[in-house]
């Protein structure tokens, strides 16, 4: 059993680096693909490696799927709002240390998470009958606050114009029939393409990516971004529509003003606390709020103690493995961006994406696609924040939940 279960966190580890660099490959797709061969799996090896795999490769995508949104501007729902300050960190010559912060974030973040799992074992379910009525008007006061915290009047209205097409684009989207992979046009042109075509009309020349040690980090920042992160993800694992996007919305909101430094430890670690803490939503409430979590459900039906606890092992495990990954990998980029010509590489990577969306969301989402693109530039030339965009996500879930 032990070497059953090494042999997957192991695989897990590799299967996860592969989605997370790779866009538009997510893990919710690899596990279904293995929910659909699990009855052949199951005559080699038994339901809980089969488990284990699934958890370590959930647990390892969650740390490097930011290589892929740090280096190359595509991001998927957890890693959007991480784009800008590590695309400036790029554009710095600091992609790696961009990286590794999130590295710090996910890491540091898991380790807390199963530290406290104990007292979240009994918090959950309080949390969740507290709170499960309030969710649509914590958000809908998250978007007002985000137009409001606008410097002057002027900005203030341009916030709430892309906040407003955001949100519009987000319920077409939502309610487009048959659009598959939905959030793969609307965030690439939100806060990807968009971002790729600013640096093409500014004639951006990527400096030499250096890996350094030269960033310094405030304690303090360090610890509320390390809190707002556990916090946040701790309620995407437990509220349904509720997502890392809006989650680190939310936790930029608590951690107030922190350093560039700080933020992106805050996000690399919402999702990496989410996947975990779903392992607990699914022993303590039956419910998981994960994708590929709710496959292990489907695989167990049902977890008990000591089920839990050895998932939690295979979390860890997988968290420090993925951690030298990550690296690793993140190394390697530093290595082909320093060989590559970046206003060519950002052409490749907007032709790439649009072949993406093609492929898996069809013409409806090609349009999305310019649509988004479109409604992503505005905040740079209006110079408010582009978090605003997120409305795309909260406005569709608010409106569902108050009706």
């Amino acid at each position: 059993m032990f070497l059953e279960i090494l042999t997957a966190i192991i695989l897990g580890c590799i299967m996860g680096t592969i989605t997370g660099i790779t866009p538009g490959l997510h893990i919710n797709l690899v596990a279904l693909i293995l929910f659909g061969i699990s009855p052949v799996l199951l005559e080699y090896t038994n339901i809980i490696a089969v488990a284990s795999f699934i958890i370590a490769m959930s647990i390892t995508h969650t740390f490097t799927d930011f290589i892929s949104a740090t280096y190359l501007g595509a991001p998927a729902d957890d890693t959007a709002l991480a784009v800008l300050p590590a695309h400036r960190m790029l554009l710095e010559g600091l992609g790696h240390e961009a990286v590794k912060l999130t590295v710090i974030g996910s890491l540091l973040c898991l380790i807390i998470t199963i530290m406290l799992s104990p007292l979240l074992i009994i918090a959950v379910p309080f949390v969740f009958s507290f709170l499960k009525d309030y969710v649509a008007w914590i958000l809908l006061g998250i978007v007002i606050f985000m137009i409001l915290r606008e410097e002057d009047m002027n900005k203030k209205f341009w916030a709430f114009v892309v906040a407003s097409l955001s949100g519009i684009l987000g319920l077409i989207v939502f309610n487009l029939p048959n659009l598959k992979d939905p959030l793969l046009p609307m965030l690439s042109g939100l806060f990807g393409v968009s971002v790729l075509f600013l640096s093409l009309a500014q004639k951006v020349i990527l400096p030499i990516q250096r890996t350094t040690e030269m960033i310094k980090l405030k304690t303090k920042n360090t610890i509320k971004a390390l809190g707002s992160g556990i916090f946040s993800g701790s309620l995407v694992s437990i509220f349904p529509g509720l997502g890392p996007a809006q989650a680190a919305v939310l936790a930029g909101q608590i951690a107030g003003k922190i350093d560039v430094f700080s933020y992106l430890i805050l996000v690399g670690g919402i999702n990496t606390v989410s996947m975990t803490l779903s392992l607990i939503t699914l022993f303590k409430i039956g419910k998981a709020r994960n994708g590929s979590i709710i496959v292990v459900q489907q695989l167990l039906q049902s977890i008990d103690i000591n089920a839990l606890m050895l998932f939690l092992a295979v979390a860890l495990a997988a968290g420090g493995i993925a951690a030298f990954i990550t690296l690793y990998v993140s190394k390697l980029f530093c290595g082909i961006m320093n060989r590559l010509n970046y206003s060519a590489l950002s052409v490749i990577i907007i032709v790439f994406v649009a072949a993406m969306v093609l492929y898996f969301s069809g013409i409806a989402g090609f349009l999305i696609l310019i649509i988004a693109t479109s409604i992503g530039l505005i905040p740079n030339i209006v110079n408010v924040s582009r978090s605003n965009s997120m409305a795309c996500l909260f406005v569709p879930i608010i409106l569902v939940t108050i009706a």
